[in-house]
């Protein structure tokens, strides 16, 4: 957190917050008071492994930050965004490809982009979106898999880009969503092609 607030610089500020604490949530917005817009990132490594060798314990730790962790940001901000203002949720294009050993989190991405569409709908006019990437060259794969870098090479080469996505792509997708106020309950997808191959 003390890296990205210091990357980020001017008046970046940074507050680490457990978002599997609901309790934690309520105080972290009561605290932060009216704001504009939520961009909801939050999550740990994948956990990438077959449904039989998947302990519930696991799965629904997943689910406390992934999920729950949204649904709850959204419920405690939403009544402290401006006019104009937008919840932006995250998600991932196994939510409509899945592959082998993904069940969990196909189940997780899911259920964010209907939780998106619900609130759209429930919030308006307060626009709800969520951002689906594919795979996006980050530190998340680092803890993801036992090789990164070969990983990303070989997902980047079945795509139709040809490589995979930066940080600074998928960042695009979620400006756009903060500033387009004619965008709301959509999902939009940065996925160099995936969900087509």
């Amino acid at each position: 957190m003390d890296a990205a607030t210091k990357r980020l610089g001017g008046p970046a500020e940074g507050h680490r917050l457990d978002v599997a604490d609901g309790d934690a949530i309520a105080a972290f917005f009561e605290q932060v008071g009216e704001f504009d817009h939520l961009v909801y990132t939050a999550g740990e490594s994948l956990l990438i492994k077959p449904l039989a060798d998947t302990a519930p314990q696991e799965a629904r730790a997943l689910f406390e930050r992934r999920f729950w962790g949204a649904f709850l940001s959204a419920k405690y901000a939403a009544p402290r965004l401006r006019d104009g203002g937008s919840i932006t949720f995250s998600s991932g294009v196994l939510a409509i490809r899945p592959l082998p050993g993904t069940a969990l989190a196909a189940g997780i991405t899911g259920g964010v982009e209907a939780l998106s569409r619900a609130l759209a709908v429930e919030l308006a006019p307060l626009r709800v979106n969520v951002v689906q990437p594919g795979v996006i060259r980050t530190e998340l794969w680092d803890s993801s898999v036992p090789d990164p870098e070969a990983f990303l090479q070989g997902a980047g080469s079945g795509l139709l880009t040809g490589r995979v996505g930066t940080a600074e792509e998928a960042a695009a997708a979620y400006l756009f969503a903060l500033s387009n106020a004619y965008v709301t309950g959509t999902t939009l997808a940065v996925d160099g092609g995936a969900a087509l191959v």
